[in-house]
This record gives structure tokens, C-alpha cells and sequence, in this order.
């Protein structure tokens, strides 16, 4: 069975809470990448890309909860990302970080877009898990949900 046809099975099971991590994920290393492809604008795009490579940073944190165990971060920084835990929060942070990548759009197109398009997904697939009243999953591989339950 392959990648297409595990997502395409995901999709028809509508169980939107699995797809969630792997979207984070690949937002995660988009992020970061077109962050650091587009900082060598030397306009208006510099502040977007190095908002979206903080994006990308703050979602290593907020995706891969085990993290916050082990990395020494500041106690309010914990607070903050605690607050989005819950799939609403994290919908939200999305769709925010989302919404300001679809901006940059406004002064020239970049590859940024590409990061835009993916942060709208990951943002929908949680809001979609949260209207229907789905779990969060977390994958097992970045820590899992025994690990995201000690964080909060």
C-alpha cells in the first residue's frame, strides 16, 4: 500500500485526526525551508519569510510535544504554546499563520505561497477534527498522546 493510497483511504474514512500530524509535519520542514530560501528578499518579503521560519520553529515545539520536555525552554514560552493544544488552538495558530503567508502575496509571489497553501490545510484538517469531535492523535513517533497528555 502506498502513501496515496493510505491518504486517499484516510480521506474516505473522513477521520481528519490522522492526517493532522503528517500535514504539521510537512509544515514544519516547509516552513523552515521557504523561510530560509526567501530571506535573501531584500523587500517587504524578508519580514514574511522570517515570520514564516519562526512559524516553522514554534511548530517543532507545538507538533513534536516531547520537546518541551526536553529542550530548555522559558516557562511562559510553555505556557503559550500550551494554549494551543487543544484542536481549536491549534486550528486557530494555523489558519493565522496561514492568513499572514497568503499577505505576502500582496507585494510579489514567492514560494512562500507554497507555505500558505499547506498551513491552510493543516489548519482546516484540525478544525475539521474538532467539528467532528475527534481525538487528537498525535503519531507515536514524535512523542504520541502519552507524551502530549504530560506536557499539558
Amino acid at each position: 500500500m502506498g502513501i496515496m493510497d493510505s491518504i486517499g483511504s484516510e480521506f474516505k474514512t473522513r477521520n481528519f485526526s490522522e492526517s493532522e500530524p503528517r500535514t504539521g509535519i510537512l509544515s514544519i520542514l516547509l516552513c523552515i525551508a521557504v523561510g530560509i530560501v526567501n530571506i535573501f528578499h531584500f523587500n517587504i518579503i524578508l519580514i514574511f519569510s522570517i515570520i514564516c521560519l519562526c512559524t516553522g520553529l514554534v511548530l517543532i515545539f507545538l507538533e513534536i510535544p516531547f520537546l518541551l520536555r526536553i529542550c530548555p525552554t522559558s516557562k511562559k514560552f510553555d505556557d503559550i504554546i500550551r494554549k494551543f493544544h487543544s484542536l481549536w488552538g491549534r486550528a486557530g495558530f494555523y489558519l493565522v499563520a496561514a492568513l499572514i503567508q497568503w499577505l505576502s502575496l500582496i507585494k510579489q509571489s514567492t514560494s512562500l505561497i507554497a507555505a500558505a497553501v499547506l498551513l491552510t490545510l493543516a489548519g482546516l484538517f484540525y478544525a475539521l477534527a474538532a467539528l467532528k469531535g475527534q481525538e487528537f492523535m498525535g503519531s507515536k513517533t514524535l512523542g504520541g498522546q502519552g507524551v502530549a497528555q504530560m506536557i499539558v
